[in-house]
């Protein structure tokens, strides 16, 4: 009975919870608001659904496979001679044939005896006919019950020895299907783990260079700063993405120029090679600015050349560990050593050319080739989410996809499907344990 119970709970929880979160409809972007995302798993969770449900199907496995061979060997073992409901059946069939026996004999007496009294002439030889023909009759009628009797006895052994073999294949049809609602969740848990770890873009999280030149003498130092804006509705864990890069020169970006910058505390080198996460920002709040100073050298020996900086931001909150902000392009001009240009703008933002904007192969802070830890880097899809600020200063969203809210709502099933089936699996196998 526990176990009936147990499973009922579940199937309460597959088909209620699906319902429920239909009037939640959360959303995914790092700009959705708290009211969007109060019922919104968040990664952690979908971790860890996702490996409770691998674990509840591990368990329905082997619960699979042993029920299966329990079943075997009690459907052999009912089907024993040496069983009791089986000998028991067999005893109650031989009795039953038995009486069946008798009651033929007895049909055949009655028929004798009135045969008898058919055929006899004096009186006396009809009165003793007569009363062999009510002996066989009281026989006959005596075989009769008894066959009824032995009959339902027979029949009642055998359906015993039939409940216990449907039993045993019930309970085993019950974990088959236990499997198969396990192995459903745990596509579902994974499914949503996968579609949450899709990069989503984040126009709100902005990177922007102020005081770049868009001239700059070869052989002098120039200091600007890189500006990094949450401008989402969500706390995010921030590593700002920066890349400058000499378009045309035998010597390259590495040797022309000398690129470092800092967080306050000591200056870091800039690889060069390619796009490298810098000055890591543990928390960066709705609204938060954090600013990045960065130091410029040109080689002596540049001449007249193109060059361009690439500064974006990659970022990551407790509902997606990739959240890719807007990366911006600044082209700038190289002039020869002693050059004296007259009064230099600053370089203006530009959209990147699309082969800019591949994080695959972005350098971790510090470590020169390591992925970023904080899901900066990004080898997948990129789901396309952005984030705007309408005329009253609000975030509101455009261009969000689609699947945000089902991909949501499959990880908020995930979650409480993976809880059912995690507590089915391990109510089943306490009961199993105690019996």
């Amino acid at each position: 009975m526990r176990l009936r119970r147990s499973l009922a709970v579940a199937a309460a929880v597959a088909v209620t919870m699906p319902v429920a979160l239909l009037t939640a409809a959360p959303a995914f972007a790092a700009g959705a608001s708290a009211s969007q995302t109060q019922t919104q798993p968040t990664y952690a969770e979908l971790e860890k659904a996702a490996a409770d449900a691998q674990k509840a199907y591990d368990e329905a496995v082997l619960a699979q496979k042993k029920g299966r061979k329990e079943v075997e060997a009690t459907l052999t073992a009912l089907d024993s001679d040496t069983h009791p409901l089986k000998a028991a059946a067999i005893a109650a069939g031989n009795t039953a044939e038995d009486a069946e026996a008798t009651r033929t004999a007895a049909e055949q007496a009655v028929t004798k005896a009135e045969a008898a009294l058919e055929a006899a002439v004096s009186d006396a030889d009809k009165a003793e006919a007569r009363k062999a023909l009510e002996t066989a009759e009281a026989g006959l009628a005596d075989a009769v019950g008894a066959e009824k009797e032995a009959d339902a006895e027979a029949e009642e052994a055998q359906t015993a020895l039939d409940d216990a073999k449907v039993a045993a294949v019930r309970e085993y049809s019950i974990l088959k299907e236990d499997l198969k609602k396990a192995s459903e969740a745990k596509k579902a848990a994974a499914e949503a783990l996968a579609a949450a770890k899709e990069c989503v873009r984040e126009s709100g999280l902005t990177s922007r260079a102020v005081g770049l030149p868009s001239e700059v003498v070869a052989g002098t130092t120039v200091d600007f700063t890189l500006r990094v804006t949450n401008g989402t509705r969500r706390t995010l864990t921030v590593d700002p993405l920066a890349f400058v890069y000499v378009s045309s020169g035998s010597k390259g970006a590495k040797g022309l120029l000398q690129v470092k910058w800092s967080q306050g505390s000591g200056w870091q080198p800039l690889g060069g090679e390619r796009p490298e996460h810098i000055a890591h920002i543990d928390s960066l709040k709705p609204g938060e600015r954090s600013v990045v100073k960065l130091r410029m050298k040109t080689d002596s020996g540049a001449g007249t050349t193109e060059a361009f900086a690439l500064f974006a931001s990659d970022a990551a909150d407790a509902y997606r560990p990739c959240v890719l902000g807007p990366m911006k392009r600044y082209e700038f001009t190289l002039l020869p050593e002693g050059s004296k240009p007259d009064a230099v703008d600053d370089a203006e933002p530009g959209r990147p050319d699309g082969k800019d904007d591949d994080r695959s192969g972005t350098k971790a802070p510090g470590t020169g080739s390591a992925p970023s830890t904080q899901g900066g880097t990004s080898s997948g899809a990129v789901r396309s989410q952005v984030t705007a600020t309408d005329t009253t200063g609000r975030l509101a969203e455009t261009g969000a996809s689609s699947a945000t809210t089902p991909i949501a709502l499959a990880g908020a099933v995930a979650v409480a499907l993976g809880a059912g089936t995690v507590f089915t699996v391990r109510r089943r196998k306490a009961a199993a344990d105690s019996a």
